[in-house]
């Protein structure tokens, strides 16, 4: 048995290639992807380190190009979720009970694995099956989950070192147990180091794990699996089962040893799992801990005294890198009346450069939304721009599925400040702008706080400091990330701790020592040296 004191490396942030012409990174990308499509895989369910396959078979296409077929997978239902379950609780006692420096050192290998040798096949993967730019590949599937895996292991050592005071003739201490049962993880399509965090987190603190990725984003959370199993991950920690939601995780929330969920997704989808659990929370074991990011309407606030340049760069890359498709893109903006008509002209200068289509024409700024459903709804809200005399379409607004499921950068005019552009989650490339009178600053903030229910991200561009200060103050409740001078969005692990309140989610700060504490159940633990052996007390004499 390992008896040294085991230290975690000091974790750095993974350095972001650049995949500029010419560059040994771009050349291995290039030849991945290329690989990929002509190579289709078939993706398996793994429950308690097995590959299972059912023949229920469900393409995975690309979004930019929906007539290509990367592969297949193989779609589980309930049946398949109760397997999972007894597969993660087969394993949960000897997981839980291996030293906490042997979990980490799996996730640290993990780390290693991706950086080099995983690098190109994940960032192909999200590609691929997410339409991501390989820049929007590279900061999410290669450095963020990168930084998740070496910076939480670090998390846990500070959790772990979290000990009480002790006094004299008594020692004092605490140990973080993982939860009781099992956790179900349920991940998003838009970012991949999401779908690789949110399962390994709480497996990182000795719980076991059913994994429901998004049924668009398949192929990349199959090559997570492979990268973990790589680095020694043991049967049944983490079991994968893609399928449907309505199918898949109900039989997981009706269990009584379910121990907790680990969310990110629509804030409709939340609040229906919340309803599901509390409405008869009696029956489980123990209280189910209940983790979720939701969704965002996320701002951009002018003032008068902002750099316009800066502005300009913000709105464009905040609002349509990843076609919108970021829980933290700027989604509405405030814009004074004095300045309006310069920063229109600037933006409308810029966004006929952007370039939109296939994402391995690495000339491309954007690549299409994610699917029919989402192409359908963005495109449901553009045409009410169309149509309602309180919008101004000021550019954009065309939309074509014949190829892939592409959407122009759309920037629309609202005279209305709580019209449902404003206030609406779209999740897409569509920004709405309003504009205040400039003396009408501190009342413009207010409107912005009130009009959305989410709190999630949001930016104030100033150079005067009272006005940063200002915005600072009364938007205090409406974005859990908030940024000054820059775009809402590229939180970084460790720099950034995510997350938001309101409709936006519980606000547990991935990235972050927080988030770990929820999958842990503190136990402390009192030690008297020399106890008393009388029972009564010296105010009795």
């Amino acid at each position: 048995m390992f008896n040294g004191i085991f230290r975690i490396p000091e974790p750095q942030n993974e350095p972001i290639l650049s995949y500029a012409p010419g560059s040994p990174e771009r050349a291995e990308l290039q030849a991945k992807l290329q690989e990929m499509m002509e190579n289709p895989v078939e993706v398996p369910m793994i429950i308690g380190g097995k590959e299972i396959r059912n023949g229920n078979l469900v393409d995975m296409r690309c979004p930019h190009n929906h007539h290509r077929v990367l592969g297949h997978y193989h779609q589980a239902d309930s049946d398949y979720t109760h397997q999972a379950i007894a597969a993660a609780l087969e394993a949960k006692h000897t997981w839980a009970a291996m030293p906490w420096d042997a979990r980490a050192i799996i996730l640290l290998k993990a780390a290693e694995l991706l950086s080099t040798r995983y690098r190109a096949t994940l960032n192909a993967a999200t590609m691929l099956n997410m339409s991501k730019t390989c820049h929007q590949a590279e900061i999410d599937s290669a450095c963020e989950l990168i930084d998740f895996w070496r910076f939480n292991p670090h998390f846990m050592e500070e959790v772990y070192g979290d000990q009480p005071l002790s006094t004299k003739g008594v020692l004092n201490y605490m140990e973080h147990r993982p939860l009781e049962g099992f956790i179900l993880a349920l991940t998003p399509f838009n970012f991949t180091s999401i779908a690789g965090n949110l399962p390994t987190a709480p497996a990182l603190m000795g719980n076991t794990v059913v994994w429901k990725p998004a049924s668009a984003a398949v192929l990349p959370a199959y090559y997570i699996m492979k990268v973990l199993q790589e680095a020694g991950m043991p049967d049944g920690v983490i079991n994968l089962i893609p399928g449907p939601g309505p199918k898949v995780a109900p039989p997981a929330l009706d269990h009584l040893d379910l121990g907790g969920i680990h969310f990110t997704g629509s804030t409709y989808v939340f609040s229906t799992i919340w309803l599901s659990v509390g409405s008869d929370i009696r029956k489980y074991h123990a209280y189910p801990r209940i983790v979720g990011e939701t969704g965002g309407k996320d701002f951009i606030f002018a003032h008068v005294s902002c750099d316009i340049e800066a502005l300009v760069t913000a709105l464009i890359r905040g609002s349509f890198e990843y076609q919108g498709q970021k829980c933290s893109a700027s989604s509405r903006a405030y814009i004074p009346q004095s300045l309006w008509p310069r920063v229109k002209e600037r933006l409308l200068d810029e966004i006929p450069h952007i370039g939109m289509g296939d994402i391995c024409d690495f000339k491309n700024f954007m690549g299409a939304v994610i699917d029919k459903k989402a192409f359908d709804s963005i495109s449901e809200y553009i045409q009410l721009a169309k149509t309602d005399p309180i919008y101004e379409i000021l550019c954009g607004g065309n939309c074509d599925a014949s190829m892939g499921y592409f959407i122009e950068p759309t920037i629309v005019r609202s005279l209305e400040p709580k019209s449902r552009l404003m206030t609406e989650e779209i999740f897409g490339p569509v920004l709405t702008v309003f504009v205040y009178p400039d003396e009408e600053y501190e009342a413009a903030l207010d409107l912005c706080d009130k009009t959305s229910p989410y709190g999630l991200t949001g930016s104030i561009f100033a150079l005067d400091r009272s006005a940063i200060v200002k915005a600072m103050t009364v938007l205090r409740q409406a974005a859990g990330n908030f940024y000054v001078n820059d775009k809402p969005t590229g939180a970084i692990v460790g720099q950034q701790p995510f997350g938001g309140s309101r409709a936006s989610g519980t606000n547990d700060k991935a990235g972050s020592w927080l988030n770990l504490e929820r999958w842990v159940s503190p136990r402390t633990i009192k030690e008297t040296f020399i106890p008393p052996t009388q029972w009564r007390y010296p105010y009795m004499g």
